[in-house]
């Protein structure tokens, strides 16, 4: 029996709204990027405004005035030391960009720097879908069907400082670049890393020449708590991957920051051919870039990450009530960015996947990564919200976890009963 996918019609604030007019608390913000709200009035407005502008320019050999104050926002706010902005339209090809940058800087220093053509990246890393992104990722069931097209990488424990250590010790000479998700593997299932982690790879990183590429497309704009999960241990990469929360939720749009080191590398003379040749259509599209300065101004003149903090603190709280249930194995939480880990199960019941559909039935959206139960709601999700979010997974949680000491006929009865709930 095949199930129906929920039609969403409207939404408002940290709610959506379907067909039918059933409202659901949108507890993954859009698939994490959704940040003030649906229809956040200042975000709609500005928009609107741009539209009786211009909805799209192209970037190859022009510019507008939205992409510039937006570039020099983003350098504002960034880590010090990210002084250029490259434009792109979504999260895996902003790593693209990092990626292809990071290895033709090194071919431009040249002499034995042109050897370094290989990467590190973390097991259970995801970076996206383009095959670059893919190269660098570690989740085997989306990426080993293309390991035949895949690039090299090494590939690190996450947390396990030593084995970085030892790994760049051994390719010094042939890395270009450490690529990681700090703080928190987002699709890994919310894997945290130990504190002072970031930080001693950004060490190692500078020992050994090699440059630090973080992934901050799931963690930046607040997820962590502070605008950028790099903030938390003072880093400051080489390269800044940025997407999602960047407008705000609105409109795709993508933006890779580097460091002026990078950016002076591609400098030279036309007959040089440094050139950095990448671009998009849309790139730095005027409408997205309209909605992420009305974003960025939300930020400031609501005291969002201020806001925050309650939020985070009562979280954590209810999150380790969570985690005393008997269903569940840990609760993994950085920010507002949580899993709920059930344990290991037999895949067929799908126990992550019923959690979700129990969840739907009390007016709740959320998304299993396996057995892992995400909850990552917008930054502007009320107290009263924040607990229904909770109350209402614990109390799914409890209703699909019997499935599993259930014989295979009573499964299958049950799995009809879930699917006509849904």
């Amino acid at each position: 029996m095949a199930e129906e996918p929920l039609l969403i019609e409207a939404a408002e604030g940290s709610e959506l709204i379907d067909t039918e007019g059933r409202r659901y608390l949108d507890g993954v913000s859009s698939l994490w990027c959704n940040v003030h709200g649906h229809r956040h009035p200042a975000i709609d407005a500005a928009v609107r405004e741009q539209l009786g502008r211009v909805a799209h320019s192209t970037m190859l050999g022009l510019s507008h005035p939205w992409a510039t104050e937006l570039a020099a926002r983003l350098v504002e706010i960034a880590p010090p030391g990210l002084n250029r902005v490259f434009y792109s339209d979504s999260g895996s090809t902003a790593v693209e960009v990092a990626l292809k940058m990071a290895f033709q800087y090194w071919q431009h220093r040249g002499g034995q720097h042109v050897r370094k053509t290989s990467f590190i990246s973390l097991e259970g890393g995801y970076h996206g879908d383009t095959l670059g992104s893919v190269s660098v990722g570690g989740m085997p069931l989306f990426h080993s069907t293309f390991e035949p097209l895949l690039f090299r990488s090494h590939r690190v424990e996450p947390g396990n400082l030593d084995q970085v250590a030892r790994v760049l010790a051994m390719h010094e000479e042939d890395v270009a670049a450490i690529v990681m998700e700090p703080l928190v593997q987002g699709a890994a299932g919310m894997v945290t890393h130990p504190p002072g982690f970031l930080r001693a790879v950004r060490r190692l990183c500078d020992r050994h020449g090699v440059l630090l590429i973080c992934d901050e497309v799931a963690t930046g704009f607040g997820r962590t708590g502070t605008m950028f999960a790099c903030e938390q241990e003072g880093v400051s990469p080489d390269l800044l991957c940025l997407a999602k929360g960047l407008t705000g939720g609105y409109m795709p749009l993508a933006a890779t920051l580097a460091s002026e080191r990078i950016y002076e590398a591609f400098l030279g003379s036309h007959a040089e051919f440094k050139t950095f040749f990448h671009g998009h259509t849309y790139t730095g599209n005027p409408l997205a870039c309209a909605a992420a300065l009305a974003s960025l101004e939300v930020f400031e003149r609501e005291r969002t990450l201020v806001r925050l903090q309650p939020k985070i603190r009562l979280l954590r709280e209810w999150m380790s009530q969570v985690e005393r249930m008997r269903e569940v194995t840990e609760v993994r939480q950085c920010g507002l960015m949580v899993g709920i880990d059930l344990g290991e199960h037999d895949p067929g019941l799908r126990l992550g996947h019923r959690v979700v559909l129990e969840a739907r039935k009390r007016g709740v959206i959320v998304r299993p990564l396996g057995d892992v139960i995400i909850l990552m709601p917008p930054l502007s999700i009320s107290k009263q919200d924040l607990r229904r979010l909770v109350e209402v997974v614990a109390k799914a949680i409890r209703a699909a976890y019997p499935v599993a000491e259930l014989d295979a006929g009573a499964k299958g009865r049950l799995d009809a009963a879930l699917l006509e709930a849904a």
